[in-house]
């Protein structure tokens, strides 16, 4: 038994709905579940609709929701073959209840977290289904499941955590039965709370569906088919030759996402993880590559890198202290005011005196610098870039570090090496990075 989830871009159209189609019955015998997200760019659209009726501007939203209905009787129709007219009466029934939201929430005003999830829903309410008449239409067996009724979550709306153990049990028993005698398809992102509300689970919502279904129905495998070939040794919009890494370790993928790489978020794999069960990136548009396999060992590799993983978007904070200096408890002072703004910090460097920290997310940034103030000096230095050495075999190559600094070319302006030995971090000028990365690529993966 597989789990096969498809994103966004590999639903965006009638052709891209026929390939996908085409893809799971070549995996028929697998025993397949399909966890599908929104067709290509519908859920941003969606939630730019329900800001605007909320905002009062209800004909701007009512227009979007006429553009999504059109796309989506356009996309579906062709695909559903005999059936088509019972999925017209399915879409056209989504989008009147969606319309009669839309209009409530322009006269109430105000956009809640669970009107919010209520409207992002219908992305993957509408996608699994399509996606459950096409592969009827092309002659297999296809069970379409509500994810609903299936991933159970607690009630904090738009970013919802899953209850593991009530989601392992529903999907156990009504999901790995049906998969027996059918293609079972079912949206991702999306669930509910124990008393029926509808949920997101946020971003990467929909490959961490994916990891849930497979750790709850003991899947052999879990893919995750999008429209790249897999994971690179480096951003393809950086450096155009980047090659595809075909085996990488969970730990190794976890990093290279956390640190910039868009093909899966940190967090998604983590049920995975814990079952052991090896996650697959494969391309919709190219199914014939085999893509990159990530499993629990990492694979030997000619290289000591895996890949160079980038992130813009930077800020460095320098604090400094001259009561640092043996001053019990100056690290939990500084990173509880981090912990009240929710402000995520990716690495850290510290001396004596002082303590180095990066984040991406400075939208608090006055209110931490100006609780930071009231014991220490803060510096803060913006428009900054990650970028980062990995590969779980660092640690056994000398002078990965020398190689690194002596391609580089750009001042660095603070060094992280992980805990875990896995990767080498740096931070430089944002301005520094494509000469930075496509360098140590030239070093690294150059023959």
């Amino acid at each position: 038994m597989i789990v096969m989830k498809f994103g966004g871009t590999s639903l965006e159209s009638s052709d891209a709905i026929t390939r996908v189609t085409a893809i799971v019955k070549r995996h028929k015998g697998r025993r397949p579940i399909v966890v599908v997200s929104a067709m290509g760019k519908t859920t941003n659209a969606l939630l730019a609709l329900a800001a605007e009726a909320s905002a009062g501007r209800r004909e701007q939203a009512l227009a979007t929701l006429d553009e999504l209905r059109t796309k989506h009787l356009d996309h579906a129709l062709p695909v559903a073959g005999a059936a088509a007219a019972d999925l017209d009466r399915y879409i056209r029934a989504h989008f009147d209840w969606l319309e009669d939201l839309v209009r409530g929430l322009a006269v109430v005003g105000e956009l809640s977290g669970r009107s919010m999830d209520a409207v992002a829903s219908v992305g993957e309410r509408l996608s699994s289904l399509i996606v459950t008449y096409a592969l009827s239409a092309a002659g297999v067996r296809a069970q379409h499941a509500d994810a609903r009724r299936l991933i159970v979550t607690d009630a904090q709306f738009t970013r919802a955590q899953p209850m593991l153990d009530a989601t392992y049990g529903r999907l156990r028993e009504a999901v790995k039965p049906q998969a027996e005698t059918a293609v079972v398809v079912m949206g991702g992102f999306i669930g509910a709370t124990q008393d029926g509300q509808t949920t997101t689970l946020g971003r990467g919502g929909s490959d961490y569906s994916a990891s849930l279904v497979g750790a709850g129905v003991d899947a052999d495998e879990i893919q995750i088919w999008t429209d790249v070939d897999g994971m690179l040794t480096a951003d393809p919009r950086i450096v155009a030759d980047a090659r595809r890494v075909e085996t990488i370790s969970f730990a190794e993928a976890a990093e290279m996402a956390y640190f910039g790489a868009k093909v899966l978020h940190p967090a998604t794999i983590a049920p995975a993880v814990e079952k052991n069960i090896p996650v697959v990136i494969l391309n919709s548009r190219r199914p014939e590559l085999s893509g990159t396999r990530i499993t629990s060992e990492s694979a030997e590799c000619a290289s000591s890198v895996k890949s160079i993983a980038c992130k813009r978007g930077i800020t460095i904070l320098n604090i400094q202290s001259s009561r640092m200096l043996m001053a019990h408890g100056f690290m939990r002072r500084i990173f509880e005011i981090f912990d009240r703004y929710r402000t995520s910090v990716d690495m850290v460097s510290t001396s004596e005196v002082s303590v180095s920290l990066t984040i991406d997310n400075s939208e608090h940034l006055d209110e931490i610098r100006r609780e930071l103030a009231q014991f220490s000096d803060v510096r803060v230095q913006d428009e900054r870039a990650i970028v980062c050495l990995i590969g779980d075999n660092l640690h056994h190559t000398p002078g990965i570090a020398g190689r690194a600094f002596s391609v580089v070319r750009s001042n660095v302006q603070m060094i992280s090496q992980g805990a875990s030995l896995l990767n080498l971090g740096f931070v430089v000028a944002e301005s520094d990075l494509n000469g930075a990365v496509e360098r140590l690529h030239q070093e690294f993966f150059a023959g």
